[in-house]
């Protein structure tokens, strides 16, 4: 029988190891809890809901809400134990917590193909055999230093700093101009929010005042100076900004033929031109205050937000430069790597990479290779994003931007007139080639006999935490 080891049993650890089982892989899954927990862990159960109780959106045309879906119908342990354990939460997908991680721990425990072992892992396993690395945004430094080591020091960030991405077709593109300071680069690599002096001290003294989130007590906050957030620099100085993501330096406003006070400048996150990212701007600040404190921006009034910005711990790799596609570490084939450690951010991007890396590696070891994911799919277009070559590589939840964009974005009507598709429904379109789109791979995946195993095993309402 093949055998894998898997090093740690949060969510990406656990529905990995669970792939693997049930394709008949041995796996034995290394977790330091009971002996040990991180700071941020409060239970000696597997994945463990450290934060909030929420998987987030629920809908279709939501991008995480399709990505779940495209989770169930692959047979995922996490969205079937989910579901059993799911509490009212409007439009969203919550769990009970308290019912949720045990059961995960339950089924792992229980199935004749995991051996769980509680030992904490100070260094990459060196066996025979392939390992899955899948420690989370707070690896033990012994094992993230010797990851170091492979992967090379500039591979491997402790912090993220992201900055937040907002729709296209929300800007109000009549206050922005598309240029490069100096002309270089192309007029299409930026666009520009000018402000005058007035608005520049405004938003200022909003960013000063805006209530920021607190740092975890096991968050030693170190900020680089390449990457600091915005309320830090705004601290310094009253030009700070104004000399900084902000300066204004080799641009011209076309409205007025002038260079004006500051510019706030934002860079295009996708090659479709649907998102943009604000240059420079990660921030701690709670998210309704980022709303309201970015739309004083000029041409932001009204503008719809993809992400959000944050800056918090969290160790990952570049992973578009130290992993193949399949996320083996490309010094050591044989080592994979799954969830927030890869560059996925949220509870159910990290679930799905763990499910994506226990089934291509389960065929891998069976002597069979997977078609590619199809990148209209949530589960593709999550991947996608780990393996895009940039120079500015961040963490990310699934988001839109991602996808590839709807060939037409109209329908026809019943009058035979062409009718644009509003957000929703172009999402709820993409939705629907997603789930078209993801059957070969489903099917060449073999879930169905999976899922079968798991609705016919007892109910989470007899679940019990192993001693």
């Amino acid at each position: 029988m093949a055998e894998v080891t898997v090093v740690g049993a949060g969510l990406a650890g656990s529905e990995c190891a669970w792939q693997l089982a049930e394709r008949g892989v041995r796996v034995r899954l290394l977790e330091q809890k009971p002996k040990k927990r991180t700071p941020a862990q409060s239970h000696d159960f597997f994945a463990e809901l450290v934060c909030s109780n929420s998987f987030r959106g629920a809908a279709l045309a939501n991008a995480v809400g399709l990505l779940k879906e495209e989770m169930r119908r692959a047979g995922s342990l996490v969205m079937g134990v989910g579901g059993a354990c799911r509490v009212p939460a409007g439009g969203a997908f919550a769990v009970d917590r308290e019912r949720f991680g045990p059961e995960i721990t339950r089924r792992l425990h229980t199935h004749p193909n995991v051996e769980v072992i509680a030992e904490e892992v100070l260094a990459i396993p060196d066996v025979d055999h392939p390992v899955v690395i899948a420690t989370g945004p707070l690896t033990g430094e012994s094992l993230a230093k010797d990851l170091e080591r492979h992967v090379g020091e500039k591979q491997l960030a402790y912090y993220d700093a992201i900055a937040p991405v907002v729709l296209a077709e929300s800007l109000d593109w009549e206050k922005v101009f598309r240029a490069s300071r100096y002309d270089k680069g192309g007029d299409d690599a930026y666009v520009n929010c000018p402000l005058s002096e007035e608005e520049y001290d405004a938003f200022l003294a909003a960013v000063l005042a805006a209530e920021k989130a607190e740092a975890h007590d096991f968050e030693e906050v170190r900020y680089f100076e390449g990457c600091l957030p915005i309320e830090v620099m705004a601290e310094r100085g009253r030009l700070t900004l104004a000399y900084g993501p902000l300066k204004p330096v080799g641009l011209r406003d076309p409205r007025t033929g002038r260079r004006p006070f500051a510019v706030v400048q934002l860079r295009q996150e996708d090659a479709a031109g649907t998102a943009y990212n604000l240059v420079g701007f990660q921030t701690r600040m709670k998210w309704p205050e980022q709303k309201r404190v970015f739309r004083m921006i000029p041409g932001l009034e009204n503008v719809e937000f993809e992400r959000f910005g944050t800056v918090h711990r969290n160790t990952f790799v570049r992973s578009p430069e130290v992993l193949d596609d399949a996320l083996a570490l490309r010094v050591r084939p044989n080592v994979y790597l799954a969830g927030q450690i890869t560059g996925v951010e949220g509870y159910v991007e990290s679930a799905a990479c763990g499910l994506v890396v226990g089934v291509t590696l389960a065929h891998r070891l069976a002597g069979r290779t997977l078609p590619s994911l199809p990148e209209t799919s949530a589960l593709g277009a999550l991947m996608g994003h780990l393996r895009r070559p940039r120079d500015d590589f961040q963490p990310s939840n699934v988001v839109w931007s991602q996808f590839p964009p709807l060939e037409s974005p109209f329908e026809i009507t019943h009058n035979g007139k062409r009718k644009k598709l509003g957000k929703s429904e172009r999402h709820e379109k993409m939705a629907e080639i997603a789930l078209r789109d993801l059957e070969p791979w489903l099917a060449a995946a073999e879930v169905a006999p999976i899922r079968a195993r798991f609705e016919e095993s007892p109910s989470v309402e007899s679940a019990t935490t192993p001693a």
